[in-house]
């Protein structure tokens, strides 16, 4: 039996600032903005990306402007933030250089 997941609870909200330091956290998203140093990185990055979000099935709200990846999760079943979202977060920071 799957398991849907269920919104964050304001205690776990709280908490995401300390979590995930380098995300804005929104109402009901949380986001990131990201430089790379040209298109092939910043494109290779969103693969790498896919491959995690393709696993969970869990897939982001995002774009790529040449360097630039701007990146916001969602759970849009839920209509906010879940800890699916947490999760794909942390997965994305762990790809980045420290």
């Amino acid at each position: 039996m799957i398991t849907m997941p269920s919104l964050l609870s304001a205690d776990q909200r709280q908490k995401l600032p300390a979590t995930l330091p380098n995300w804005t956290i929104h109402q009901q998203s949380i986001s990131r903005e990201l430089v790379f140093r040209d298109f092939n990185e910043a494109f290779g990055f969103m693969s790498r990306v896919a491959l995690l979000a393709e696993v969970r099935n869990h897939h982001p709200n995002w774009s790529n402007v040449y360097n630039r990846v701007s990146i916001t999760l969602s759970t849009h079943d839920l209509g906010g933030l879940s800890k699916l979202d947490v999760e794909l977060a942390v997965a994305i920071d762990q790809l980045l250089p420290a």
